[in-house]
């Protein structure tokens, strides 16, 4: 498998539990850190790598989504003679081109990964590298239906399955031995500091609450100035605390808060794709309000609210509902809970990966 997203420690759960079936013999390439455009070096983190051989790979073109590449990749094929190649990329990224090539030179299988929910028309280049990866791969894994229909429209007409590209583990993002008390509300927001992300959405929301609360911003990106200048412009930079964590120590971070705001809102190049704070939060017994950008009531169903997105008034509403109804907090964390156990777990999307690479090579009928 090659695969950047797999610097972060708490994803390498998923190859953990990859590793436990006997007839998978599993390396795994990545950098030694993915330079993020907005949240800057995100470095290897090596907390579960056991039963799999976990190696750092030379990257070129760092932190460029669609030119970075893994040079040395054709000699990692060479010496380890994999019956398949798992690109856990973009089909229109060079780095998929390249590692498809190499495959396919070499006579293995291969398949890509992709969260695309966007119908989108690339530049000549990069639209007939997408072309030749659609049409010479072996299979492909999509994060929601909604990427399938994307790359069904693309032109893809070889075999795929709809797997989340990871899980939780339950026994990590569990919740709290003890209920918090207390009477400030703590509200969470956990990922990219940038517009599209409704930051400045949820902030307007808060101003509109009655009752004491505190908003925990967990993330860094170009918005962060901006949202500190205005929380002090609505008169409670006092209420609202930035920070980062590594992946590690995020299930502590959840036991902290009451609720998790998403607030995403759609834009021309992006909706949500998935949500993985949505599941994590919901793992930990944390009710989710989520705007209907996306893939996000897909994820969340009934064990969370939804609200139409970009519309404070109704964020500001569920938050409030939240605040002061308690029974409502833990009948919503309980179906979150259950949701991920029945649907997110680590385990489950590492079955379900495994199976397709069974199928994959299964003889034809």
């Amino acid at each position: 498998m090659l695969s950047k997203a797999c610097v972060v420690g708490a994803y390498q759960r998923k190859l953990e539990e990859m590793a436990h079936y006997e007839d998978l013999d599993l390396r795994v390439l990545v950098p030694s850190g993915w330079r993020d455009p907005d949240r800057g070096l995100i470095p290897l983190e090596r907390a579960h790598v056991e039963g799999y051989d976990l190696r750092v790979a030379p990257i070129r073109f760092n932190g460029h989504f669609h030119l970075h590449y893994y040079p040395q990749f054709g000699r990692e094929v060479q010496r380890f003679r994999p019956d398949i190649v798992h690109i856990d990329e973009e089909p229109y990224n060079l780095a998929t081109w390249h590692a498809l090539r190499i495959a396919r030179r070499a006579g293995v299988k291969s398949l890509f990964f992709s969260w695309q929910n966007i119908l989108r028309q690339y530049p000549l280049p990069v639209r007939l590298g997408e072309r030749w990866t659609l049409n010479h791969v072996d299979h492909a894994i999509m994060g929601t239906r909604s990427a399938a229909e994307v790359w069904e429209a693309k032109g893809y007409r070889g075999p795929y399955a709809v797997i989340p590209q990871f899980g939780v583990d339950p026994d990590l993002f569990t919740p709290p031995d003890r209920s918090r008390r207390g009477g400030t509300f703590v509200v969470g927001f956990v990922g990219r500091l940038v517009e599209e992300k409704g930051g400045a959405l949820l902030l307007d929301a808060l101003a509109q609450l009655n009752g004491v609360w505190q908003l925990d911003i967990l993330g860094d990106g170009p918005q962060k100035a901006a949202l500190n200048a205005q929380a002090r412009q609505l008169r409670f930079a006092d209420r609202v605390t930035f920070g980062s964590l590594p992946s590690v120590r995020m299930p502590g971070y959840y036991q902290g808060i009451d609720a998790l705001a998403v607030p995403s809102l759609t834009r021309e190049n992006w909706k949500e794709q998935f949500g993985r704070v949505i599941v994590e939060a919901m793992a930990c017994g944390v009710p989710v309000i989520g705007s209907n950008s996306g893939a996000i009531p897909d994820v969340i169903e009934d064990a969370g609210l939804i609200f139409p997105e970009g519309d404070v008034t109704a964020l500001a509403d569920r938050l409030q509902r939240l605040m002061h109804t308690p029974d409502l907090r833990r009948d919503l964390a309980a179906r979150g809970r259950a949701r991920v156990l029945a649907h997110y777990t680590q385990a489950q999307v590492a079955a379900q990966t495994v199976a397709v690479y069974r199928t994959m090579l299964a003889p034809p009928p």
